[in-house]
């Protein structure tokens, strides 16, 4: 069995500049272009949730999209979008597909970046918003890296819904707690379970590796 490296980084705590970069996107424009195919791939799957009209839950950062599967289990009253830019892991789906009682998932390639800030443009409301593993760019000079120190964030914010993460670095989900205090929300962590199932290949992977695995959640549809 391939065992997963613990995260390494040249931080010795959550990034100094962590606040100053959240407040300055939440006071600004992400003027950044939407690039065509990340339109058409939201403008197929808001057509989806206009007809359906029920509850939504967004699976960012899906990879596979074994987690899209299994909260469409877990919420077989609402539809669940995993979203991912890979179209290797995108087209690796059908071997993870669990769901076998015809709930209303769908797995989407698309660039956050483009995507959230369509969804937000929408009115998209998501029940739930889950953003599971990896934990992107360790470094401490990739901060704007990180889904919280980058412009898009507002948008993260703004969508609204219990935002749930999972990491196998506590430091990085130390970083959201800050920058959802910045933005207005109070956010919980903890040690995940030892006998929670894996809900990703990562999270299998860590597990299996025996390192410590957290989760953060924090409700963003009200003021904290």
């Amino acid at each position: 069995m391939q065992q997963a490296r613990p995260v390494t980084t040249n931080q010795n705590g959550p990034h100094e500049d962590t606040e100053a970069a959240v407040r300055r996107h939440l006071e600004s424009e992400f003027l950044k272009p939407i690039q065509e195919h990340n339109q058409q791939a939201f403008d197929e799957i808001h057509a989806q949730v206009k007809s359906w009209g029920g509850p939504v839950i967004l699976d960012s950062c899906c990879g596979v999209g074994e987690s899209t599967a299994k909260l469409a289990e877990i919420h077989p009253d609402a539809m669940v979008i995993g979203v991912d830019k890979s179209a290797h892991r995108v087209d690796r789906h059908s071997h993870y597909q669990t769901s076998e009682n015809g709930q209303r998932y769908w797995v989407v390639r698309a660039d956050l970046n483009d995507f959230w800030r369509l969804a937000n443009r929408a009115g998209w409301q998501p029940r739930q918003h889950c953003i599971f593993y990896p934990n992107p760019w360790p470094k401490s000079a990739h901060l704007a890296r990180r889904w919280h120190g980058s412009p898009v964030w507002k948008d993260v914010v703004a969508l609204g819904g219990e935002l749930h993460m999972r990491s196998n670095w506590s430091l990085y989900l130390l970083e959201v707690a800050q920058a959802l205090k910045v933005s207005g929300h109070y956010a919980d962590i903890s040690l995940l379970s030892d006998d929670a199932e894996p809900i990703t290949p990562f999270e299998r992977k860590y597990k299996n590796s025996g390192q410590a695995l957290w989760q953060l959640h924090a409700n963003l549809s009200k003021e904290s």
